[in-house]
C-alpha cells in the first residue's frame, strides 16, 4: 500500500471509531438516564450497533497492523544500528594500524572517542594524567591532527564519506 492510502485508512478508522464513541455513550446515556427520552426503533439500533463494533475493529485491526510495522522497522534500525557500530568499530581499528599506534595508545585513543575526560581514562588504566596526555599528543601526531575534536572529526567525517559514496 501507498502512505496515502494508509493514511486514509488510518483517517476512516479513527473516524469510524470516534463515531462509534459517541454511538456507545449516547446508549449509555439514555439507558442511565431513561429509555424514555429517545425512541429508535430496533433496526436503528442494531444498526448502529453494528456500525460501532465495525468501527472498534477496524481501529483494534489497524492498531495490530501499525504495531506490526513498527516492530519490523524497529528491528531494522536496530541492525543498522550493528552494522554502523560494527563499521565505525572496523574504521577506528583499520586507521589506529595505520598510524602504528601502540596498544597504550589504541585504548587511551579509543576512550577520547567515546568522551571520556583525561581523568577518567587515566582511573581506568590505572596510570596519571600526564601519561594520558603524553599518549594522546603521540595519538594526534601520528594521525596528523591536533585535538580530541579532530580526532573524533575525522572519524565522523570518514563515515559520512562511506555513507554518500555507498
Amino acid at each position: 500500500m501507498q502512505k496515502p492510502i494508509k493514511l486514509r485508512l488510518v483517517r476512516l478508522a479513527l473516524i469510524l471509531q470516534l463515531v462509534s464513541l459517541f454511538l456507545f455513550a449516547g446508549e449509555i446515556f439514555a439507558d442511565s438516564f431513561g429509555k424514555g427520552l429517545i425512541y429508535i426503533p430496533w433496526e436503528v439500533h442494531e444498526a448502529i450497533e453494528i456500525t460501532a463494533v465495525i468501527g472498534l475493529l477496524s481501529g483494534f485491526i489497524l492498531g495490530l497492523m501499525l504495531v506490526r510495522n513498527l516492530l519490523v522497522r524497529n528491528s531494522k534500525v536496530e541492525g543498522q544500528l550493528r552494522v554502523a557500530s560494527g563499521e565505525f568499530h572496523a574504521l577506528l581499528k583499520e586507521h589506529f594500524a595505520q598510524w602504528g599506534l601502540s596498544p597504550s595508545e589504541t585504548d587511551v585513543a579509543y576512550f577520547a572517542i567515546k568522551g571520556m575526560s583525561n581523568n577518567e581514562i587515566a582511573a581506568l588504566r590505572g596510570t596519571s594524567d600526564g601519561t594520558v596526555k603524553a599518549q594522546l599528543n603521540a595519538v594526534y601526531k601520528k594521525a596528523g591532527l591536533e585535538s580530541r575534536t579532530q580526532l573524533l572529526g575525522y572519524f565522523i567525517e570518514e563515515l559520512m564519506v562511506k555513507e554518500t559514496s555507498n
